[in-house]
């Protein structure tokens, strides 16, 4: 019999056929009514690795892969458009298209 099918976004693929996926899901306050914004991260097998940041992925449940693997990419419905340069590097680097800090005023008081 087949699993339960879902829809969601890639969030991290920095793992070896293994993608972490966001499902974004709106949840009512008991009391109050206010909508209130949940996130369930899956961790999904990704046989061809052809999965990257962004995408919008189906998956299908299957038995347990590993501790936290229960899910498999069926299909990428939706690619993510291309990084900019600037994200592609590393987190320590400062973007080109954003300016240096500025370095603050020598000297005390006047």
């Amino acid at each position: 019999m087949p699993g339960k099918t879902v829809t969601g976004r890639v969030i991290s693929n920095k793992m070896q056929k293994t993608v972490v996926v966001a499902l974004d899901w709106v949840e009512h306050h008991r009391m109050y009514g206010k909508a209130i914004r949940r996130v369930t991260k899956l961790y999904a097998h990704d046989p061809r690795q052809e999965c990257r940041l962004g995408d919008i992925v189906r998956m299908v449940e299957v038995r347990p892969l590993s501790k936290s693997k229960r899910w498999l990419v069926k299909a990428v419905v939706t690619k993510a458009p291309a990084a900019r340069v600037s994200e592609a590097r590393g987190a320590g680097d400062v973007a080109p298209d954003r300016p240096e800090p500025a370095a603050a005023p020598q000297g005390g008081p006047q």
